[in-house]
């Protein structure tokens, strides 16, 4: 499955659109994360447990939205995008979104 966050590929062109698709996650931070996190906020540094999550979640939600975009008949997804927002102070909410296409070689 190509993803891409561009509109269209070159060498290719879109032959039918199936539509939005989408990946989502939600994962909430361990209470050691957390701890760790406000550690490291005193000295300054990478949160390396937060990175972490966020580098699973976002192969998470590619992983979803490449499942999604197949059982549509897609073969490649366009113009992808990733968000993110904050729930209730307790963990994180990462999407992936994009248009599913069919791409064809010129």
């Amino acid at each position: 499955m190509l993803i891409s966050t561009m509109n269209d590929v070159p060498g290719y062109r879109v032959v039918e659109v199936k539509g939005e698709v989408f990946g989502l996650t939600v994962r909430s931070r361990n209470v050691l994360s957390n701890i760790g996190a406000s550690l490291k906020a005193l000295v300054g540094g990478e949160l390396q447990g937060l990175t972490k999550n966020l580098q699973t979640s976002r192969e998470e939600v590619l992983r979803r939205l490449s499942d999604e975009a197949s059982a549509k008949g897609a073969n490649a997804v366009l113009a992808m995008r990733f968000d993110s927002s904050e729930i209730a102070d307790m963990g994180s909410e990462i999407c992936a979104y994009g248009t599913a296409v069919v791409l064809e070689a010129l």
